[in-house]
């Protein structure tokens, strides 16, 4: 398949850049998550990833199978979280059954969802306050360890799933502080991460200004209007360069003791800007890689999508959650297509 088709795929999937008054966000009208979590009265502790997923809609291929068990070569199961404006739907449907093939039992959410503006049947995921999406990741991730009986899963995240994979762990309970073995997560990878904070390549400008006038709080009406403009709503605004919800994510250790992160990222990356503030800073305890795609094939055209379906990236994803990925396999490079003449 040509490589100039496989961008047009990857574009008409990749919703962060869809923007014109898509969302409707709790500040400007009264529509509220489309998920509400099952109750703990009528969904039984086997049933309760049953019911959770039964609310998010239609699963990506290879994904929440729910008679799959770990095996012995993957004993973790893997959970991907999408990123901003996007959903599992949209975002994994190439990774989720690569990760089955390779023998991994799968999972992934929909999560921070709002009615669109000039739909209300549609849900856009991904948009709600990043501090409550982290409770529905915490659920989830929960619902998943009692389903299969594991002890820890690995998690997956692009975007602004794994900034909010970090807030999971951190604040939500996602890892222990005192006692790492009680840790929920062994592995977290990350794909074009805003672990820093982007300027959107420009909307930095507007929260700064507004940051002059002190409305670059995640709860002031006026900042959540003027980002309801885009398809980045809310957690958009939390992921800007200054944030509150950023500033409090890493203000002390980056890493928290007994993960392994790895966090990917591409030179040519549009949506994270600068790129390279999606690497972390290893604290005692944690074990960080910061990998850039073109490292591996400097001639790689990934960007912020195409890293979601383009072999070098994804076998970077492979390499990490099992590093006998890597011995077994030689890394693969996209040779992007010549120009056409003329």
């Amino acid at each position: 398949m040509k490589f100039a088709r496989r961008i047009a795929v990857a574009t008409a999937t990749a919703a962060l850049a869809v923007s014109a008054s898509l969302v409707t966000t709790p500040a400007m009208a009264s529509a509220q998550p489309t998920v509400d979590p099952p109750s703990s009265e009528t969904a039984p502790s086997e049933s309760r990833l049953a019911g959770m997923l039964a609310t998010m809609g239609q699963s990506p291929e290879g994904a929440n199978d729910l008679d799959c068990v770990p095996s012995p070569e993957h004993p973790r199961p893997v959970v991907l979280v999408h990123g901003t404006g996007s959903g599992m739907m949209q975002t994994w449907p190439i990774v989720a059954p690569q990760l089955a093939d390779l023998g991994y039992c799968v999972y992934a959410l929909n999560y921070g969802g709002a009615k669109a503006v000039f739909d209300p049947d549609k849900t856009i995921w991904g948009v709600t306050d990043i501090e409550k999406s982290a409770v529905e990741v915490r659920d989830f991730v929960d619902a998943v360890l009692e389903h299969t009986g594991s002890d820890k899963v690995d998690l997956v995240g692009h975007s602004q799933g794994g900034m909010l994979s970090r807030q999971y762990l951190k604040f939500e309970g996602g890892a222990d502080l005192l006692v790492p073995a009680r840790n929920k997560v062994e592995n977290l990878v990350m794909l074009g991460a805003t672990n820093h904070g982007t300027s959107f390549n420009g909307l930095q400008q507007l929260y700064a200004a507004l940051a002059i006038f002190g409305l670059t709080n995640g709860n002031d009406i006026v900042a959540q209007a003027l980002f309801a403009g885009t398809n980045l709503g809310v957690a958009g605004q939390q992921q800007l360069i200054g944030s509150r919800v950023l500033a409090a994510l890493n203000d002390g250790p980056e890493t928290l003791p007994g993960i392994t992160y790895t966090s990917i990222a591409t030179r040519h990356d549009g949506i994270v800007t600068p790129p390279e503030s999606s690497f972390l800073e290893p604290d005692a305890g944690a074990a960080v890689q910061n990998k850039w795609v073109q490292d591996l094939c400097p001639a790689s055209p990934a960007d912020h999508s195409t890293m979601l379906m383009l072999p070098e990236s994804l076998y970077l994803v492979k390499s990490a959650l099992d590093p006998a990925y890597a011995e077994a396999h030689e890394a693969p490079c996209t040779v992007p297509d010549a120009p056409d003449a003329g």
